[in-house]
């Protein structure tokens, strides 16, 4: 955790920007705040204005209800389907099957779906296992790193070279460009990546579609392209589009899931030590992580396609609407004992993979990911602890995300 000054409500400043540091450094005060007394409030999401949503109910409804939509130009009837103008390489990473509503969602989603089999999900499985040993192997000669380079990372990286079928020498490339991609999308590198990297990886991934196209191989990549649903199939921007969305929304989410994980249960002693002692509550300690901890705090903007009354605050045709997942999954009218972390918590009926048309396509897979790196981890190195004290580690200034900048640890 960040370092926490003591604050109350009649400390925070107001408009609440979801990426100031007081927001970061204090954020479930934030959150209850929000829950308790602004259940719909008007704040900045950077340098956009957006109406939140901080309650379960809230954000449940605004993910289902058709009144509310990804796509900004249906919502105020015409103009940019997203809130600023952006360069054709920044479009096909921004508006992939996740800023779709339906029927364009579906189709997507359904084509996509296609080549996520069982057999395809269970063979990723295999190699995960392989590779956390392979990867423990090395970080446990070292004594102490950080777990996040040199093992949370390194984890979906291999998964989605693998999914996208990226060869060996080709590999230093897609790996390049996945940070460029993950790295680069806020603070100083920003301009950076979307004017150099971005074009870059977009290349690449052109020529690695079109390698799949004229040598079909056993991946999920030429599985899409060959996907067909009513006749229909992936475009060229569709194809590029998922690629994108595969490498932030897969390789990111598992990263940050695998490095709460450890640093939670870091912090939770007597509940590593009742995981420790029964590896078969790895599943509920997993889903209690999501909702406790985890690495999506919110879901991309909607937009209301009219006006919307809620709490008796009017949300404006077209306006944008910030779901706070990370408040909504401490919400007291849902949860009991919400700041308690408990891994056997069940029900754990928490957002933290989304509701609705949007419900995340790969939380399977990132579950999966997660639960053989964490069973490894765990089982080799019995007296694994932190690197250095928990308040000074930082938490980064990402809207809609708890990622930490590194996690050093001690194995053993």
């Amino acid at each position: 955790m960040v370092a926490v000054k003591a604050m109350s409500y009649s400390d925070i400043k107001h408009p609440i920007n979801l990426v100031s540091k007081d927001v970061i450094a204090n954020k479930q005060l934030i959150f209850k705040y929000l829950r308790d007394e602004a259940p719909v409030y008007k704040g900045k999401l950077m340098v956009l204005n957006a109406y939140f949503v901080s309650r379960y109910d809230d954000c449940t409804m605004v993910l289902k209800d058709p009144r509310f939509v990804r796509d900004r130009s249906t919502a105020t009837g015409g103009g940019n389907k997203m809130p600023f103008p952006m360069p054709k390489s920044v479009k096909r990473l921004a508006q992939s099957m996740i800023t779709e509503d339906d029927p364009e969602h579906r189709r997507l989603r359904n084509l996509v779906h296609k080549a996520f089999t069982p057999r395809n999900i269970r063979q990723l499985g295999e190699s995960v296992e392989t590779l956390s040993h392979q990867l423990l192997d090395d970080a446990e000669k070292q004594g102490e790193v950080d777990l996040i380079k040199a093992f949370a990372l390194p984890i979906p990286v291999a998964v989605i070279s693998g999914m996208v079928g990226v060869s060996d020498e080709h590999m230093s490339v897609f790996s390049g460009g996945m940070k460029a991609l993950t790295d680069g999308l806020t603070g100083i590198n920003f301009i950076r990546t979307m004017l150099f990297d971005m074009p870059r990886m977009t290349k690449f991934v052109e020529q690695l579609i079109e390698m799949k196209r004229l040598d079909p191989q056993d991946d999920i990549l030429t599985a899409l392209i060959q996907a067909e649903d009513e006749g229909e199939k992936l475009t060229e921007d569709e194809l590029i589009s998922m690629v994108f969305l595969l490498i932030i929304a897969g390789y990111e989410t598992t990263v940050h899931l695998i490095t709460n994980a450890v640093l939670i249960l870091l912090q939770h002693a007597d509940q590593l030590a009742m995981l420790r002692n029964d590896m078969s509550l790895m599943e509920t300690a997993i889903e209690e992580i999501l909702r406790y901890h985890g690495p999506i705090e919110g879901t991309k903007p909607h937009y209301a396609t009219e006006d919307v009354t809620l709490h008796g605050v009017t949300i404006p045709k077209g306006k944008m609407i910030a779901t706070l997942l990370g408040a909504a999954n401490h919400d007291e009218r849902v949860f009991e004992n919400p700041e308690v972390f408990d891994i056997t918590r069940d029900p754990n009926p928490h957002l933290g993979f989304g509701r609705g048309i949007h419900y995340c396509l790969g939380a399977p897979l990132a579950r999966l990911e997660t639960k053989i790196a964490l069973t490894a981890l765990l089982e080799r190195n019995p007296n694994l602890r932190l690197g250095v004290t928990a308040d000074t580690l930082k938490v980064q200034q990402i809207p809609s995300w708890h990622r930490y900048e590194s996690l050093p640890v001690v194995m053993g």
